[in-house]
């Protein structure tokens, strides 16, 4: 069955970053596609300590392995689909999901790309200003990664929890993108793009290694 997983980065469970995330994925779950969130608020993860491990193990595991980042990246793997939620933290993602997609990347890039051709998609919810660098961070990871991004992501207006549901057009884009979405993993079911056969660490960073 198809499956996509999303990354909640707000430390309020209930809050409107949840919401915008369970409207996209009420579509999904329309279309028979298995859903699932992760909240990252509140758990213990650690940021990225540029260590370089991943790059010499390559076992597709972060060597800080006291958090939930290993278990995240488990379900990235398993999944077709990913979503990652934030709101907005002094104009940018919040450190939880500043270090979800840091230490996810660095894994990714160290065995070849493993989030390679899977889809991806973003929800940011704000008060007012914040929300292009927001979703940039989160975008420009899944395009680090190869991924395919079903068009522009989800922005939420709302500061007090459940504010973002007078948002009408925030949640129509939600319930659009969740559309969208379900439509292009469908296809992907039925025409399958090449496997991904992830065989090396990322060019670029191995050679600056080698160079070090």
């Amino acid at each position: 069955m198809t499956r996509v997983v999303a990354f909640n980065g707000s430390p309020r469970k209930e809050g409107n970053t949840s919401i915008l995330i369970e409207h996209i994925l009420a579509e999904l779950d329309n279309e028979g596609i298995e859903i699932e969130t992760i909240h990252l608020g509140g758990k213990k993860i650690h940021g990225c300590t540029a260590c370089g491990k991943c790059f010499e193990n390559r076992d597709r595991r972060c060597v800080i392995d006291d958090d939930v980042v290993n278990a995240c990246i488990e379900k990235m793997s398993s999944a077709d689909g990913i979503i990652l939620g934030s709101p907005v933290y002094f104009l940018d993602v919040t450190p939880e999901m500043k270090a979800l997609i840091d230490r996810a990347g660095f894994v990714s890039f160290a065995n070849g790309h493993i989030f390679k051709n899977k889809v991806g998609n973003a929800a940011v919810a704000l008060r007012r200003t914040g929300a292009s660098r927001t979703a940039d961070s989160m975008i420009h990871f899944f395009l680090a990664n190869e991924m395919i991004v079903s068009g522009f992501p989800v922005i939420g207006i709302g500061r007090e929890i459940g504010e973002v549901l007078h948002d009408e057009e925030g949640l129509a884009r939600a319930k659009s993108l969740g559309q969208t979405m379900a439509q292009l993993l469908n296809h992907l079911k039925l025409y399958p793009l090449p496997a991904h056969k992830p065989t090396r660490a990322d060019y670029r960073i191995t050679k600056k290694s080698e160079q070090e």
